[in-house]
């Protein structure tokens, strides 16, 4: 497959905070078939954990290995900022990642009270030495016929979550939507050869085609298959097919397990802003995550101050 597009999300479950999305794009030779990029980069990249010596490598892993609130930011932030890097993306402020990943996301911000003065340098934790051992290793994997071409994002912030969920009715509907955006986005950049796309599950579900055929209306669309495991979709003649994954823990996926990094380092980027902003006006209040049970505990507490400041249940909380 020529090309590889990977996506994955942050987000889906909290009721504060947005849902972010994030896929990547890769070249591959062309004789490259099925091929696992962890195993054709062997050495170069690794999946997280294993022994002492991968750790001071070059980590793409799905985020939740690569950050907890405990360790904080550093390995998510360390082999994240290099990939970008890598495709393009050298972002200095929290203001700019977001502008170079989620276009137009800084007309967005005016509207959102603890967005719209927010900024600080990146990375946040990570000393800079840090992000340049990587360097070289892009260019080792260059050198193999790889390239990271391209990472993006979309974000859906709490009343642009609310009012896309009550339009669709449903919160893996907009999952798949603003996924398939992105995704199409990418498409339109390619010219027309074989690409594979791989994704995470969408709310547990096993059919897409409906969701699929909105998406892309002018390819007739193949189910290939349909199960608890993988729901697999293709358009296109045989030479330059595209094909469309859904599997359950799709991270396993290399592109996906890059674009669970992004997403979850904007999202938790985006909470940084968000607790700073009422830590301000609410000086004894700790930070939240965001995720129910923390989340209804985080809202009593700012319930005063937030009808002081004017702003609406709608701007704050995520209502699925």
């Amino acid at each position: 497959m020529p090309f590889l597009i990977g996506t994955d999300e942050a987000g889906y479950g909290p009721n504060l905070g947005p849902l972010v999305i994030s896929a990547t794009l890769w070249q591959v030779p062309d004789d490259w078939g099925d091929r696992c990029l962890y195993e054709a980069l062997h050495g170069l990249v690794f999946a997280g954990g294993g022994p002492r010596s991968q750790r001071t490598g070059l980590v793409i892993a799905d985020s939740k290995v690569l950050y907890n609130p405990s360790s904080g930011l550093s390995r998510l932030e360390s082999n994240l900022l290099p990939a970008l890097n890598a495709a393009g993306k050298t972002p200095e402020t929290w203001r700019q990642i977001w502008e170079q990943l989620v276009p137009g996301a800084e007309q967005r911000f005016h509207r959102i009270p603890w967005y719209r003065e927010y900024d600080c340098p990146l990375p946040m934790v990570t000393h800079a030495t840090r992000l340049h051992r990587h360097e070289d290793t892009f260019q080792k994997i260059e050198q193999l016929g790889v390239r990271l071409l391209a990472v993006r994002s979309a974000a859906a912030f709490p009343a642009e979550f609310n009012a896309a969920v009550r339009a669709a009715d449903s919160k893996g509907a907009v999952l798949s939507q603003l996924t398939l955006e992105l995704v199409a986005g990418l498409l339109a950049s390619l010219p027309e050869v074989a690409v594979l796309i791989h994704c995470d599950k969408h709310g547990g579900r096993n059919k897409y085609l409906p969701v699929l055929q909105t998406a892309f209306p002018d390819h007739p669309i193949r189910v290939q298959r349909e199960s608890r495991d993988i729901s697999q979709y293709c358009w296109g003649p045989p030479d330059r097919q595209t094909t469309i994954r859904f599997v359950a823990k799709g991270e396993r996926f290399l592109p996906a397990a890059l674009a669970s990094m992004a997403s979850k380092y904007l999202r938790e980027l985006a909470m940084a802003a968000f607790n700073e902003f009422w830590i301000a006006h609410c000086p004894d209040l700790k930070p939240t995550a965001g995720y129910p049970v923390d989340a209804k505990r985080f809202k009593q507490e700012i319930a005063a101050t937030q009808q002081r400041l004017g702003i609406p249940d709608e701007m704050l909380w995520r209502e699925r």
